[in-house]
């Protein structure tokens, strides 16, 4: 099986949600540092630590609480288009081994933004699953937040 037949085999997901804000809100809400701190992760729980360097290459950083437990996840920005898209790898401090591949589309949509959030190349479908419930949590976070 050839390297691109086997990342196209690996579960996936992807996420769309309608937000009441602008691209430009939706893009520093996930690109700020300050903005992160305030919305990231899938509850209420604080979010301890957002370090980005937006740029292709660039590393970003971010930890969270989620039932008592804090959570890292850190990786390299590969595309950044302002206020449209951002790509980058995902990687668990938990699980240093474990890398996939995290997009995030934002375009007008109405009075407001459609967010479309893609990530691929997960080892097995239970983490995938895993990641679909701490993304919706996240994006119900992140509605709270620009609402």
């Amino acid at each position: 099986m050839t390297a691109e037949a086997s990342l196209a085999t690996k579960p996936s997901l992807t996420l769309k949600r309608h937000f009441n804000a602008s691209p430009e809100k939706i893009y520093a809400a996930w690109t700020d540092p300050k903005e992160i701190m305030k919305w990231f992760g899938p509850g209420d729980e604080p979010v301890t630590l957002a370090k980005t360097d937006l740029r292709s290459g660039g590393r970003y950083a971010i930890a969270f609480k989620e039932d008592g437990a804090e959570h890292h996840v850190s990786g390299v920005y590969r595309e950044v288009a302002p206020n449209e898209k951002l790509v980058f790898t995902w990687t668990w401090q938990a699980m240093p081994d474990l890398t996939s591949l995290v997009t995030v589309l934002v375009k007008p949509d109405g009075d407001g933004s459609l967010l479309t959030l893609i990530h691929e190349q997960f080892a097995d479908e239970p983490l995938r699953d895993l990641h679909r419930t701490g993304w919706t949590g996240c994006l119900d976070s992140l509605e709270r937040y620009l609402a």
